[in-house]
């Protein structure tokens, strides 16, 4: 064997070894986000898939803009729940063409909120053909069996708990995606933000399509221009920058709303 042949396996070990080790220490912060905090059903395992991101990523929307909006009367809420989490009960037909990518939804069981209602309305936003079925994706609402991802709704505390055993400060405020699961915090949820001029149902609509985008590998994009549409990769919580608030991916003819990438 030449000693150049020599070296350059010899480096090809070494290289295999630290994407090892840094694959290990990177999973096991995630492996903690998963088990800090018990769920009611643990019986369903994950799949992977080649198309996805990484496992281990993580992200966050990071602070909002300062002007949080306030708690609607009547409807306070709640800082902190339970920590365990119900899985809605109904299996629905995939949304998209191809092979579906598998996903349930649950919420904290402490909360008074539909599962059910909040389950259908992310299947509907999933389901737009302005969202990411646009781009030849399929998702299929299951209640068991295995899944690519699991959509959480809770309490800012428990997104922080969540969120943070990942290495993300989600502030009691916004959301975050963690390997295969998507973080939704009750106050996004239910208040909206004040970034976003349009219907608490839009402002759903973007945080499923944005967290989402990051389980099928995109990253956050910025305004594109003055006056056009927000990409739903952006950061719209932390102001629009002369953007318009958008909620999806695609435009009604199917173009995809991109801005620079700024991650």
């Amino acid at each position: 064997m030449s000693r150049t042949r020599s070296h350059h396996r010899a480096a090809a070990r070494i290289l295999r070894t630290r994407t090892t080790v840094l694959f290990a220490s990177v999973t096991s912060a995630a492996a903690l986000a998963y088990g800090c905090l018990p769920e009611r059903q643990k019986d369903d395992v994950d799949v992977r898939r080649p198309a996805v991101a990484e496992e281990t990523s993580a992200w966050s929307e990071e602070r909002p803009a300062p002007d949080e909006p306030s708690e609607p009367t009547g409807s306070p809420i709640p800082v902190d729940g339970s920590g365990e989490f119900a899985t809605a009960r109904e299996s629905l037909g995939p949304v998209g063409d191809g092979t579906p990518r598998r996903y349930r939804v649950q919420i904290e069981d402490s909360l008074d909120l539909p599962l059910s209602e909040a389950a259908r309305e992310v299947n509907a936003v999933l389901g737009d053909p302005r969202g990411w079925t646009a781009s030849g994706e399929a998702f299929q609402l299951v209640a068991s069996g295995p899944t690519d991802f699991t959509v959480k709704i809770a309490t800012p505390a428990t997104v922080d708990a969540i969120c943070g055993a990942a290495g993300l400060d989600t502030e009691g405020k916004v959301n975050c995606t963690v390997g295969s699961t998507v973080v939704v915090n009750l106050r996004r949820w239910q208040l909206g933000s004040p970034q976003f001029d349009g219907p608490i149902e839009e402002y759903r609509a973007l945080i499923i399509n944005h967290e989402v985008g990051h389980r099928l590998g995109h990253g956050h994009e910025g305004c594109p221009g003055p006056g056009k549409l927000a990409p739903a990769m952006m950061q719209q919580i932390k102001g629009l920058d002369g953007c318009k608030a958008n909620a999806w991916p695609y435009d009604r003819e199917g173009r995809y709303i991109e801005g620079p990438s700024v991650d």
